[in-house]
């Protein structure tokens, strides 16, 4: 019984573990930002409805309670049902790019005046709404712990601000040296996260207190992936490295010589394999432990979006509007479709269906 219980626990606070099926609640999945989804989608997914909204969507949609939300630089939230329909909106007053967070039935989504918005999930009615002193373009995360759930998401003040779930007010601010972009990931009560200042953060989500400050890279505009004491980051320069958070070292790095273009987007994990996408076109399948180059995968056109990894398959889309599902195990291409404007944030994978937001303002859902 013991062996079962500690095991229990050792999973729970450090395994990278795949959202059920059903929900993609937070932009990577779940709290480790691995971008893995225990759903199937058919090999030729058929677009199934498109949904209009008043401007460009920079946001990734997420998905829980058969609801999908997004945000688009109209500066309104949209809760769409799975099969296309409106059920409410709500409009933040000011764009919207970061990805909303649905947890106990709430949404959390910030805007680029740096308001956080508590929505009820339901209706889209306001709960609360927190200020920060400047944009917001990374998802917020939680941990629970004591009762208390913390949210927590970084600004363009500098600053990783904590807030209560049910309040939203603050618990700490935590200061870093420059732009916050991504979100921060989330593993055994710490929130970690690679800032503009070129550090990767861990910082005690209950206390708001730097745990350790690691040297890792020049400008990190996406966010991390976290499994077990190890970070994969991906940096501004052209590098790619995984990070030994435990030990404080840099364990490899990875570079295209020729290239030397920016990683925007978050890496997705499972298994032996770490992936990523470059803005030199290409999708990467690299070994998580040697970082030996397994495949790559050339998309047409600069990534920004970020992968995801759904059973055996792998999702990608590019800025000039094409998504591509390749093999996990070769990244040999199964499936295409050119939506034909640009995509720039990753899709949403629940219940069979794949759901995309693009340039054009439209959001786009794919199934059988």
């Amino acid at each position: 019984m013991k062996y079962w219980i500690v095991t229990f626990f050792i999973i729970l606070s450090f395994g990278a573990v795949a959202q059920p099926s059903d929900s993609w609640p937070i932009f990577r999945g779940e709290q480790h930002l691995t971008g893995v989804s225990k759903t199937m989608l058919p090999d030729a997914p058929d677009l199934l409805w498109v949904f209009e909204t008043g401007d460009n969507i920079k946001s990734a949609p997420v998905v829980a309670n058969n609801k999908v939300v997004i945000g688009s630089t109209d500066g309104i939230v949209y809760c769409i049902d799975t099969s296309g329909e409106l059920l409410w909106k709500f409009n933040t007053e000011n764009s919207i790019e970061a990805p909303a967070l649905i947890l106990d039935n709430t949404v959390y989504v910030g805007n680029l005046d740096g308001m956080l918005f508590a929505l009820n999930l339901d209706n889209g009615e306001k709960l609360w709404d927190y200020e920060c002193e400047n944009q917001i373009v990374g998802s917020a995360n939680w941990w629970t712990e004591g009762g208390t759930t913390y949210i927590f998401m970084g600004s363009y003040d500098y600053y990783l601000h904590c807030v209560d779930a049910k309040t939203g007010e603050l618990k700490w601010k935590y200061e870093s040296d420059n732009f916050i972009n991504g979100a921060a990931a989330c593993a055994n009560g710490k929130a970690i996260f690679g800032g503009c200042d070129g550090y990767l953060h861990v910082v005690d989500v209950t206390t708001g207190k730097l745990v350790k400050k690691i040297d890792v890279a020049t400008y990190v505009a996406g966010s991390v992936t976290i499994e077990n004491d190890k970070a994969y980051v991906g940096d501004y320069d052209g590098r790619f490295f995984q990070v030994d958070i435990k030990n404080d070292k840099t364990t490899w790095e990875w570079s295209d010589e020729k290239t030397n273009l920016q990683f925007i987007a978050s890496p997705a994990l499972l298994g032996d394999k770490v992936l990523t996408a470059n803005h030199n076109k290409f999708l990467y399948c690299f070994n998580k432990n040697t970082g030996e180059k397994l495949w790559e995968y050339n998309t047409g056109r600069q990534v920004e979006a970020s992968p995801l990894i759904v059973k055996n398959k792998v999702v990608v889309a590019n800025v000039r509007g094409d998504l591509a599902i390749v093999n996990l195990s070769d990244g040999k291409p199964v499936w295409t479709y050119e939506i034909g404007s640009q995509i720039i944030s990753n899709p949403a994978v629940a219940n069979g269906k794949l759901f995309v937001g693009a340039y054009d303002g439209n959001i786009y859902c794919f199934g059988e």
